[in-house]
């Protein structure tokens, strides 16, 4: 697939450094060993080989979501790719299906849910703050060139959307998610999953306490995922020095009925 005005790209250098860029044909990318003109980039292959001014090599790649995530501006704390790719999978979000999330933050979590439930799902995605709305605006749009169908960006209180919206998910990475279990306890579906991505002990402990309450959660589980590279290279093989440990907690759980003794 050939590159067009406007779309995202990344440059890969040959110690492995990303280059984010948004092609536009009067701009230039610039670094420490030379230039390219994006007119150079437009029109050239996914997954080819330029040069820049200097002579040094770049890989020019479409980048993946993760890439882009990685990479791109923000306002609010974004959540990573190591914890989006558990929270798509348990709680199990896919093709056609309507999501509430909150808050918006920069958007990463948006563009993930809205690759999972495709064309024909919804996310409707809710921030209190109009800059950080603002920011997960532009985010998207940098990405998909406009804000796609199948998002819609709300401002105001992700507890006052349950009821209208009945939604078969809700994820939420909010400081106080448990006034929306609450919400969610009266509202969402039998068998809907709701998730909250949570910093600290405290806050899961009062989630956890604010779901079991209702009467209507069943199957609670919080979960932690740790991330770490490794190096190859010849007989040499080991793990990174580095790793990236806590970033959150992920507490997950399904609405059920209300217990007999509710």
């Amino acid at each position: 697939m050939t590159f067009a005005e406007g779309d995202p790209a990344l440059l890969v250098d040959d110690r492995g450094r990303h280059f984010l860029l948004r092609l536009e044909a009067a701009r230039t990318f610039q670094y420490h060993k030379g230039t390219i003109p994006h007119s150079d980039l437009i029109g050239a292959e996914d997954g080819t080989w330029v040069k820049s001014s200097g002579g040094a090599p770049l890989l020019l790649l479409r980048p993946r979501l993760a890439d882009f995530i990685l990479k791109m501006k923000r306002g609010a704390q974004v959540i990573y790719p190591k914890d989006l790719g558990p929270i798509i999978v348990y709680a199990d979000i896919g093709p056609g299906m309507t999501v509430l999330e909150a808050g918006s933050g920069s958007g990463a979590l948006t563009l993930a849910l809205a690759r999972a439930v495709g064309p024909g799902g919804r996310v409707v995605s809710v921030e209190r703050r109009e800059d950080h709305a603002t920011q997960a605006r532009k985010t998207i749009e940098r990405w998909h060139g406009e804000v796609p169908d199948n998002i819609e960006l709300r401002t105001g209180d992700v507890a006052e959307q349950v009821a209208g919206l009945r939604p078969e998910r809700i994820v939420l990475d909010l400081p106080e998610p448990w006034h929306t279990v609450d919400a969610a306890a009266e509202h969402q579906p039998t068998g809907g999953v709701l998730c909250a991505y949570l910093p600290t002990v405290p806050q899961v402990q009062t989630v956890v306490e604010r779901a079991r309450a209702t009467g209507t959660f069943a199957e609670l589980e919080i979960k932690e995922f740790l991330f770490r590279d490794w190096n190859v290279a010849g007989r040499s093989v080991r793990p990174e020095h580095a790793m990236v440990g806590h970033t959150g907690f992920l507490v997950f759980m399904r609405r059920a009925e209300r217990t007999p003794d509710g």
